[in-house]
């Protein structure tokens, strides 16, 4: 309870849904955004209502869906009453996520005056041929006038780039993400494409339209991110982002090391410490009736338990090897009320660790390699009980 509590915030609506995006993303002609705003509003003071105690808040997250379509107003109301609700860190950080259309651009400045102190650009590529594949609203030039908008206005700022997209080989990869290093001021969220059931793409890809780089092809995207990333001073704190020292995303951070976090706003979710235990909650996708029931009840939660200590452990572990850190196991223990001995297999852990997928750090952490790293989803599933 002494430990202190993220806020995500979720805004549903796109201008168009990407092809490769499984969110929970909506495109709406009309929205509006006073009452969603309001109900934003309304469903964080019953959260905060709810807890036990005062909380210390850390970080606030706008996440989507496309939270700069949000009008600003809404985005510094949301934020004010976090800031009324909570007591805030010293070095509270609020992140929006932003696309770089010329809309949204135009709003970057209203969005720092709101509150934001941090932006995250939805960039994908910088290349135009790739832009069009991956359904983006933007073009390369727009993406990077983003870019130079943004380091003039938030003290820090991120973008995302996709890789591993058909055709893409390694030295094109090398380049683009070399004119990316050059623009990125301190963080980069690099994502390698992955067909998400119920997409577009799996559509397409299943009917054969188009294909993917595949084992050690795509085992070599993956490696030359890193080295890349590691001759601008980025390490890869976690599998697909890469910071400098001390600009590692806090919010995200509060996720991977299984910290507590609220989550408002349709589909959103979240894990909040109640009488000793972890309780999961997560809330209506429908936007429209997440709105409806937020009105009607002060919330739309549609599902709400008390986790068991294993479901902690799976969890804790699940998303802490994803960190170059690893897992505590005397965190993990603390946190789950489960010895790390009790959470995994102890025969594939061995097996792990002689295979070096796994190693334990200087400071007595479980964590992967960058060889265990690229097989993290086939592991995980072995590894755990």
């Amino acid at each position: 309870m002494s430990e202190p509590i993220a806020l995500y915030v979720h805004w549903p609506f796109c201008l168009a849904k990407c092809p490769y995006c499984d969110f929970n993303s909506h495109v709406r002609e009309r929205v509006d955004a006073a009452r969603f705003g309001a109900a934003l509003r309304r469903e964080l003071a019953y959260e905060a209502e709810r807890l036990e105690g005062r909380r210390v808040l850390s970080s606030i997250f706008f996440g989507g869906g496309t939270p700069s379509l949000m009008p600003p107003q809404v985005v510094a109301d949301v934020i004010a009453d976090a800031l009324r609700l909570f007591d805030p860190a010293p070095d509270l950080e609020i992140t929006l996520e932003a696309n770089p259309t010329s809309v949204e651009i135009a709003r970057l400045a209203e969005l720092r005056t709101a509150g934001v102190n941090r932006a995250s650009l939805g960039v994908q590529s910088l290349q135009d041929k790739a832009l069009g594949f991956l359904g983006r609203q933007h073009d390369a030039a727009q993406a990077i006038a983003a870019l130079e908008a943004a380091r003039g206005l938030f003290p820090r700022i991120s973008f995302d780039l996709i890789y591993a997209r058909p055709g893409q080989t390694l030295p094109d990869w090398r380049a683009e993400l070399r004119q990316a290093l050059t623009l990125a001021a301190d963080h980069l969220s690099l994502y390698q494409l992955t067909i998400e059931p119920g997409t577009r793409f799996a559509t397409e890809h299943a009917r054969g339209a188009f294909a993917l780089p595949e084992g050690e092809e795509a085992a070599a995207l993956y490696f030359a991110t890193g080295e890349e990333a590691g001759r601008f001073g980025l390490h890869p704190y976690e599998v697909s982002n890469y910071a400098k020292q001390g600009a590692e995303s806090r919010h995200n951070l509060a996720y991977w090391r299984y910290g507590d976090y609220l989550g408002i706003g349709a589909g959103a979710h979240q894990r909040v410490t109640r009488a000793g235990t972890v309780v999961a909650a997560r809330r209506h996708r429908a936007p429209e009736e997440w709105l409806s029931r937020v009105e009607a009840a002060g919330h739309a939660i549609t599902q709400e338990e008390h986790l068991a200590p294993l479901d902690r452990a799976r969890e804790a572990l699940l998303m802490g090897l994803r960190l170059s850190e690893g897992v505590s196991p005397t965190r993990l223990a603390a946190r789950t009320g489960l010895p790390l001995a009790e959470a995994v297999d102890p025969a594939m852990l061995s097996a792990c660790l002689d295979e070096g997928y796994l190693t334990w750090t200087p400071e007595g952490h479980l964590a992967a390699t960058w060889e265990g790293r690229l097989r993290l989803d086939a592991l995980l599933p072995v590894l755990l009980r």
